[in-house]
């Protein structure tokens, strides 16, 4: 059920934390994986230790802001492995963390061209890739943050993640008689590089938000975005799917 044996997947964000272990988990489960990330270092590494392991996988580095390189993302999977089935579009930042009377209306764009619209011009090119296919399905990882919780300084972010449901729900509607699905993850606090709590302190306050009491491994939520991806959930669409160890419903 959780096969993606035959399938081509594209994952974004593929460099480090969650993105890298979504690409490994896809490639585990079969599928042939595009990973994409602006370091290409990292993601040389990453096809290295999946062709090492058995699976097939190619690096695309790139900054997926730009159409030009959205489009040669999606070629780069047609002409490498013949087609595109799955997209986890997982890219992207926190941006400045700041009152927003303190944010440069760069700070703004910047946060929403990284989160939202490279999700828009990532779907442009996908989406017609997999009509070719006969439908496949879309990940976009959102997040609690503009969902179920404010947290003060994370404006952009907020509405730049809370864009990424509509869209999301706006695509499912849109494309699921063709053969589309098109959820999106919002993850809880999980350890990764790019995660904003660093001390001692900072990740006790975050770990205490969670109804687990911990914050997630960048692997638990590969597995959600593996169900997502897979025939497991193949009645799910225009979801927004919480992975978020209770951090949503917590109060204690």
């Amino acid at each position: 059920m959780f096969s993606l044996s035959g399938k081509v997947a594209i994952v974004t964000g593929a460099s480090s934390g969650i993105g890298r272990a979504a690409a490994k988990l896809f490639a585990e489960h079969g599928a042939r994986v595009v990973a994409s990330a602006r370091r290409a270092k990292e993601l040389e590494d990453l096809v290295v230790e999946i062709r090492q392991s058995g699976g097939e996988a190619e690096a695309f580095p790139g900054n997926l802001r730009a159409e030009a390189e959205a489009k040669a993302l999606v070629d780069c999977a047609i002409s490498r492995f013949g087609g595109l089935d799955i997209a986890f579009n997982n890219a992207g930042t926190v941006g400045r963390m700041a009152p927003l009377p303190e944010l440069e209306q760069s700070d703004w764009e910047d946060t929403l061209t990284t989160n939202l619209t490279a999700a828009f011009l990532a779907a442009k090119y996908q989406i017609p890739a997999m009509l070719d296919r006969g439908g496949g399905t879309l990940v976009f990882t959102s997040s609690f943050v503009g969902n179920t919780i404010g947290m003060p300084g994370m404006s952009a972010y907020a509405a730049s993640k809370a864009g990424l449901v509509g869209l999301t729900q706006a695509l499912a509607a849109e494309f699921g008689a063709k053969g589309i699905r098109v959820n999106a993850l919002l993850p809880g606090g999980t350890d990764t590089p790019a995660a904003t709590f660093k001390t001692p302190e900072e990740w006790a306050f975050v770990e205490g938000l969670h109804a687990l009491k911990r914050v997630a491994r960048p692997e638990e939520i590969a597995r959600a975005a593996l169900f997502l991806a897979s025939d497991a959930a193949s009645f799910v669409t225009g979801s927004a799917l919480l992975a978020d160890g209770g951090v949503s419903i917590n109060r204690t």
